[in-house]
């Protein structure tokens, strides 16, 4: 195995990791690392993006809701893949059958039509590291200095508003209830 593979593949294992063995009290109240290095180097507030990735491919496993790496949205059907090489490989078929616009992948569901000058490669969006990147950094860009951040999450889902851009802030608010600093999450980062 490659070494770069190799880091790669260790970094998602930790990820992973502790997702899965943080104690159950615990699970929910803070972001793990890997969301505040990513909301930190964008300039978001962790929990704000941890409430996004609980959102959009949030999953209970053994009792607790977690974000899922893995998961695809195509044509507005989830799937979660128990590995990274399945949610690619899987990534790679439907894009040979739908829209690109149709899909949405990783713990920030990036789409992959609208936010093609992110990234390279398709699977690159399946590396939980690079997606939270580039979902802090959408996320930036949606805010507008003075608003609370739900205006950006609204915007996150849906850009033109409206009702379905409403009901996103409204279970992604019940998200950041249940993290540690959900609250102080609405104002500045």
């Amino acid at each position: 195995m490659a070494p770069a593979v190799a880091r790669r593949l260790a970094g998602v294992i930790g990820l992973f990791a502790l997702a899965c063995h943080v104690p159950p009290a615990a699970a929910y109240d803070v972001p793990p690392p890997a969301y505040q290095l990513a909301a930190y180097e964008a300039g978001v507030p962790s929990s704000v993006l941890f409430a996004i990735a609980l959102e959009e491919s949030g999953i209970r496993l053994r009792g607790r809701f977690i974000p899922w790496p893995w998961t695809l949205n195509i044509a507005g059907a989830p799937y979660r893949y128990a590995t990274l090489s399945a949610a690619c490989t899987a990534l790679q078929h439907a894009l040979a059958s739908v829209p690109a616009t149709r899909i949405d992948a990783g713990l920030g569901q990036v789409n992959l039509g609208y936010q093609m000058r992110r990234y390279a490669q398709p699977c690159e969006l399946l590396d939980p590291y690079r997606n939270l990147a580039i979902a802090a950094a959408i996320l930036r860009e949606l805010h507008t200095p003075g608003d609370d951040w739900l205006v950006a999450i609204g915007k996150y889902h849906r850009p033109a508003g409206g009702d379905k851009a409403a009901r996103y802030r409204r279970s992604v608010r019940q998200h950041l209830v249940g993290v540690l600093d959900g609250n102080a999450a609405l104002g500045r980062p």
